[in-house]
């Protein structure tokens, strides 16, 4: 049974994340842009929302590029709490996402949403999602594993 735990263990924590589409966290985002400004940063509201940043006129939310319609009401919500500017920053990492940045531009400018964007580090971004782990390890572990269940049952 420990073996079946370690196996399962593995394939949790190193061959999932492996897929991961993303080069960075939303809060590794957030984090940079909120430091730059002054912003505060998961700010509680009193209906137990948080806002990823406030900053002097602005109630920001961030979101990858692909959840840009989520921004919107959320950026709107927040900006109701707060008395703040409504803002989104869309997290752009290839450049297919200015795709998303386009269709959200033209509602951010009806409804008086401030839009910006943010791209990973100079040198830094996705080309393609690639597994670290090639698909032969993770047929052998899966085939371990079941190895271990039949010697056990």
């Amino acid at each position: 049974m420990k073996k079946v735990c370690i196996v399962l263990l593995f394939l949790f924590y190193i061959v999932i994340p492996a897929y991961s589409s993303h080069l960075y966290s939303e809060k590794y985002y957030q984090n940079a842009w909120c430091s730059k400004w002054n912003g505060r940063q998961e700010v509680k509201l009193i209906d137990s929302t948080r806002v990823d940043c406030i900053t002097k006129n602005y109630a920001i939310e961030f979101d990858f590029a692909p959840k840009w319609a989520e921004a919107i009401g959320q950026s709107l919500h927040y900006s109701r709490m707060t008395g703040k500017k409504p803002a989104i920053i869309l997290i752009i990492e290839k450049n297919e996402d200015f795709k998303y940045y386009h269709r959200v531009k033209p509602l951010c400018e009806k409804y008086n949403i401030a839009l910006w964007y943010m791209k990973p580090p100079e040198g830094r971004s996705i080309k393609k999602q690639t597994p670290i782990i090639n698909e032969d390890i993770i047929i052998a572990l899966l085939n371990y594993l079941k190895e271990i269940v039949n010697a056990i049952m």
